[in-house]
């Protein structure tokens, strides 16, 4: 079971080495890039949205690579079983321990030592854009997809696994979940955006929500573009466009704004 193959997607930019590589049993590593690596029952879910726009085209120029492990590959028997009623009784499945360590072990043998090591549940830590600048920060990451009623927690103690959540809710899969997370992060990575300073000024990034945007027309609907946009006059602007960020925080996230109040006491 431990040479099943992962598929990757990127480009194949192979990283220099002394070792030959048979490029057909495993995938080439894209040198210096982002290795995001996902283990999965739908391995063809990937990369979805993930393969469009930006994303798309920094996985296509190698800024990023994309690993997909197949759970079921590593799964019992002739149905290659992954899961099984839970200890104790109750309704639904529980992804095995032994079946999920397989693939983990595999997984892992192909990523760097700090790569973090996360799995998508909903009572995990709660994903903000802190997590996704801390994690466009790591050489990679690989992430587990749950499904049914979730892992054992066996596997999760063993591995010291992460556990992160994108809010109080539950989905059928830890897929979109996962996603989610790679897009906000690969986003941050130095040249998929091209402009560094929009990944300043938006939402979150200095804990407050972003200022009301406006383009041409100067005029729509009845509507004008606010006069101080217009002047020319970037302090002035900038003040506007600061005083807009608090004002919407205060309102719409008194979280936030709450937070915000708090590092600005502390002197954060």
């Amino acid at each position: 079971m431990t040479d099943t193959p992962q598929r990757a997607l990127g480009r194949k930019t192979i990283r220099p080495s002394l070792t030959p590589r048979d490029l057909m049993s495993e995938a080439p590593e894209l040198a210096r890039a982002f290795q995001a690596q996902v283990i999965t029952l739908l391995p063809d879910a990937f990369p979805g949205v993930l393969g469009h726009s930006l994303t798309g085209r920094a996985l296509q120029d190698g800024l990023w690579q994309l690993n997909t492990v197949s759970l079921r590959e590593f799964g019992e028997g002739k149905h290659r079983n992954v899961d099984d009623t839970p200890a104790g009784g109750g309704a639904g499945m529980v992804l095995r321990p032994d079946v999920m360590g397989q693939a983990i072990a595999h997984a892992r043998a192909r990523m760097p030592a700090r790569a973090p090591l996360i799995y998508l549940s909903p009572r995990g830590r709660r994903f903000d854009q802190q997590m996704a600048q801390r994690l466009a920060q790591e050489p990679g990451v690989t992430l587990i997809c749950g499904r049914f009623e979730g892992l054992d927690q066996r596997v999760i103690d063993h591995y010291q696994i992460i556990e992160v959540s994108l809010g109080d809710f539950v989905l059928t899969g830890g897929e979109i979940a996962a996603q989610i997370l790679l897009d906000a992060t690969i986003r941050l990575i130095p040249g998929v955006l091209g402009n560094a300073s929009s990944t300043e000024e938006e939402s979150f990034s200095n804990g407050l929500l972003e200022h009301p945007q406006y383009t041409r027309p100067a005029e729509w609907q009845g509507h004008r573009i606010p006069d101080v946009l217009l002047s020319g006059n970037h302090a002035a602007i900038d003040a506007w466009r600061r005083e807009q960020s608090e004002e919407i925080t205060r309102t719409r996230r008194p979280d936030l704004w709450a937070a915000h109040e708090a590092a600005k006491g502390s002197g954060k």
